[in-house]
């Protein structure tokens, strides 16, 4: 009987299978390389995208940032703007004020009410007189109350005028101008304007 040596076929399919296990193991390793680095390119890819968008928005912020600070900044000058607008209006309502005082007192002070003196400081008019009774002067109170003119009638004293012929009370009566630039407001108003003098 004749005897076959099967052991370099055995050799030949042992090399054969080594082969093909290590070209699939090969294949295996480049297609998880590839899938890795197709997903880390993906990743990447949104990571960078983000960033653009980050970096985008950031310039933009810096660019409201700076707007808001121009806004600002406008809005200091039309409040000094307006303030400026508003001491003028005041100094033009306050350049006749000798005239509307006068005509106003004229209009408010009642009869059995006599005006002996009135002495202005700035806002406030000291008026001095005497009156025939307490409802004459309560009447005027009244009157100064709902004046386009005054406000704030504040009687300071009333005394009885035991001498006198007839029975007269002397008062003294603070009363303040309304809308009236004071002393303090037209040095504010002179300075505004660069002039101080």
């Amino acid at each position: 009987m004749a005897y076959i040596n099967l052991l370099p076929w055995r050799e030949e399919a042992l090399k054969a299978k080594q082969k093909e296990f290590f070209i699939i193991l090969a294949a295996a390793g480049v297609f998880a390389f590839a899938l890795v680095f197709s997903v880390n390119l993906y990743f990447q890819a949104r990571i960078d995208g983000q960033q653009a968008r980050n970096q985008f928005l950031q310039n933009e912020i810096q660019l409201l940032d700076i707007q808001i600070a121009e806004i600002k900044t406008l809005n200091d000058k039309k409040s000094a703007l307006q303030k400026r607008i508003d001491v003028v209006a005041q100094l033009q309502r306050s350049r006749n004020v000798g005239t509307q005082v006068l005509d106003e007192i004229a209009t408010i002070i009642p009869n059995g009410i006599y005006i002996t003196q009135l002495d202005k400081k700035g806002n406030i008019i000291q008026i001095t007189g005497k009156s025939e009774s307490n409802n004459h002067l309560a009447n005027m109170i009244r009157a100064i109350e709902s004046s386009d003119l005054f406000t704030d009638a504040t009687p300071e004293s009333i005394t009885a005028d035991d001498g006198s012929p007839k029975l007269l009370s002397s008062f003294k009566m603070r009363v303040t101008i309304k809308g009236l630039v004071d002393d303090s407001n037209t040095k504010l108003a002179k300075a505004a304007n660069g002039g101080g003098k």
